[in-house]
């Protein structure tokens, strides 16, 4: 259930795009933003973090480079709903590979209308697409692949390896012509605790 912004307006709508790094969420999320009527901001957690300054994060050591990362991505769930609560329709693209990361966005935006998708893509076609990008470490993908899908509910499922970054644009801009029913994040809020 949308909520009120501090200024009285109904807050924004977040559209989060959920899957591995090099499924093509941020590819879908820009052809979004052409294809949306309204206007909508992409916010990335890749795009938080080159926020950061690379040459410290270098000198830290694995348990400190944890706490960094942890923080920085609690930080970017509040950035989202932020803009979201002064009324503003967010894209956000995410990689939920650890249970906690869900469990914080579901928290801090409660109350927010999130269309949660998950966007799937064959471990070879990954594969292919992280050794041609070339800016993370191999098997990045590969160990993404399950953790990131594990909640298992959706409210809508695409597949890059198969449908084109415009198909998938074009599924996303009809699903959210529909009028909405009980969202994914509505469910898993509701689902029972592990």
């Amino acid at each position: 259930m949308p909520v009120l912004s501090g200024h009285g307006e109904q807050s924004g709508q977040v559209v989060l795009l959920n899957g591995a790094s090099s499924s093509g969420k941020s590819s879908i999320a820009q052809r979004l933003l052409v294809d949306l009527e309204r206007p909508f901001f992409h916010m990335g957690v890749d795009m938080i973090g080159a926020m950061r300054s690379p040459s410290r994060t270098h000198a830290l050591d694995s348990a400190e480079l944890a706490a960094v990362l942890r923080r920085t991505r609690a930080g970017f769930h509040r950035a989202v709903a932020a803009m979201a609560g002064a009324g503003n329709d967010i894209i956000m693209d995410h990689v939920l590979s650890e249970p906690w990361r869900l469990r914080d966005c579901l928290s801090v935006m409660n109350g927010i209308d999130v269309v949660f998708v998950g966007v799937h893509c064959s471990l070879d076609e990954l594969q292919r697409r992280e050794l041609q990008r070339g800016d993370r470490p191999i098997g990045t993908a590969a160990d993404q692949i399950h953790p990131v899908h594990a909640h298992g509910i959706y409210d809508l499922e695409l597949d890059t390896s198969t449908d084109t970054v415009e198909d998938c644009s074009a599924q996303i801009t009809t699903f959210l012509g529909r009028t909405p029913t009980n969202r994914a994040f509505d469910r898993l809020r509701s689902a029972p605790k592990p």
